[in-house]
């Protein structure tokens, strides 16, 4: 049997304490939909902008307007956050198609 109870935080496991968090100034929000997504072996880079091509229209370039430059260890808590909210969202309401042609055909078919 352990001297240890089974309510105390494992010694393995780091103890996350809150941090302060200042917002500096005002936020400038932008619309994306669009991402571009490289990488260096410290960094990943997401390069955010608006796509405007819609089907049979001529293409446009995407211009590329906003850059997010993190770590990688950064960018995993940020994917799991991101992931946290997808589920949240899809859980309230219903699985998010990502696949244009699928959602097309399931927008036909309710017609």
């Amino acid at each position: 049997m352990s001297d240890t109870p089974s309510n105390a935080p494992n010694s393995e496991q780091p103890q996350r304490t809150a941090v302060p968090i200042t917002e500096v100034g005002e936020f400038q929000p932008i619309y994306t939909n669009f991402v571009r997504v490289a990488g260096t072996p410290e960094e990943l880079v997401l390069d955010f902008g608006l796509n405007t091509n819609s089907p049979g229209s001529a293409p446009q370039t995407i211009r590329l307007t906003e850059r997010v430059v993190m770590n990688y260890f950064t960018a995993k808590r940020t994917w799991q956050a991101l992931g946290i909210a997808l589920q949240r969202h899809e859980q309230a309401f219903g699985v998010l198609e990502t696949d244009i042609n699928k959602r097309a055909a399931e927008a036909a078919k309710n017609r």
